[in-house]
């Protein structure tokens, strides 16, 4: 266990070494068993939490918030809109300022080939953790309530394990890459054979895929990538499916929304859940459109785990501010 992370900034996910992380999930899980028993854990009494964000929230906003609170502190919500960061103050005075009025500042900002920038340069200029909510890249607390429900759901030894990370259909809008970056990268520290399937037009970032890769590596474990959603289901113990923007091919949102109309089949049913094993998990970070990205009959069924993952939220952000603040 590595027991001193005060101090430290959690914005992209290899940031934690695996031992680190680790230790996150070792405290997350204390966590969440102190909470089922009513025991109190008041380790941030009197630490307050910013938590800037730039791109709206159900689960982050709801998780962090009560999250600091369970603790024995404060989050203060700011809606960047309503600061002045459209007047002048650039992330060198957020960090700065902010760094000397809180004890712990969580940014959102999933604006393309901004967001990482901008939170990278806040913590370049603050004394206090800076931490990222989800940005253009990365979605670090996402992606570690993720291992957290699969740990709880097939143990804590995931080696030979197979989790399939794939694209799928979505009418509602070109949402962010960073979900399935931050799973490739995590997971083959884990042990877990990762399948990456994605229509061709929806690649993610090519240094992302490339260090997924060298995880794998590192890791003695499988790494792939296919353009056939069936191929990529079968013997799969894990299945996260989700859509995300084709902006590696089109910042354009007119072009990008034709590219993804045109794979309105690339949807998690009964029947693709059927390749998988029998055992296999479905999960999603919500919200999920509903009977277009994935059926209700799945989504509502017995293998979806999507409630408990979104829990998890809540314990490993916990984890990591008891840690870090």
């Amino acid at each position: 266990m590595q027991t001193y992370l005060k101090g430290r900034d959690l914005i992209g996910d290899l940031d934690f070494s695996r031992e680190e992380v680790e230790t996150v999930l070792d405290v997350a899980f204390d966590l969440k068993r102190k909470r089922a028993l009513g025991e109190s854990h008041p380790y941030l009494r009197d630490k307050v939490l910013a938590m800037l964000f730039f791109f709206s929230s159900t689960r982050t906003r709801g998780s962090f918030e009560a999250g600091i609170a369970q603790l024995g502190g404060h989050g203060a919500f700011i809606e960047s809109s309503t600061t002045q960061i459209k007047h002048g103050d650039t992330a060198k005075e957020i960090g700065e300022i902010y760094g000397r009025y809180f004890d712990g500042l969580a940014i959102r900002h999933c604006d393309w080939g901004i967001g990482n920038q901008y939170i990278n340069e806040v913590a370049q200029y603050s004394r206090i953790p800076v931490l990222n909510m989800q940005c253009d890249i990365y979605h670090p607390f996402q992606c570690l309530a993720d291992l957290m429900t699969i740990m709880e759901k097939k143990g804590r030894d995931l080696r030979k394990r197979r989790i399939v990370v794939s694209w799928a259909y979505a009418a509602s809008y070109l949402k962010p890459i960073s979900v399935p970056q931050s799973l490739i990268l995590q997971m083959p520290r884990f042990g877990m054979d990762v399948v990456l399937a994605y229509p061709k037009e929806f690649k993610l970032m090519p240094d992302i895929e490339a260090e997924a890769q060298a995880q794998a590596r590192k890791f003695g474990t499988g790494f792939e990538i296919t353009h056939d959603m069936d191929e990529a289901f079968r013997d799969a113990d894990v299945i996260y499916a989700k859509s995300w923007g084709p902006l590696l091919t089109t910042t354009d949102a007119t072009e990008g929304k034709h590219l993804q109309d045109s794979y309105k089949d690339w949807i998690t049913d009964a029947r693709r859940m059927s390749l998988a094993k029998p055992d296999a998990i479905y999960m999603h970070p919500l919200p999920a459109d509903r009977d277009i990205e994935v059926t209700s009959e799945v989504m509502d069924g017995p293998q979806s785990v999507v409630y408990d993952e979104a829990e998890n939220r809540l314990h490993v952000q916990k984890a990591v501010m008891a840690l870090t603040m």
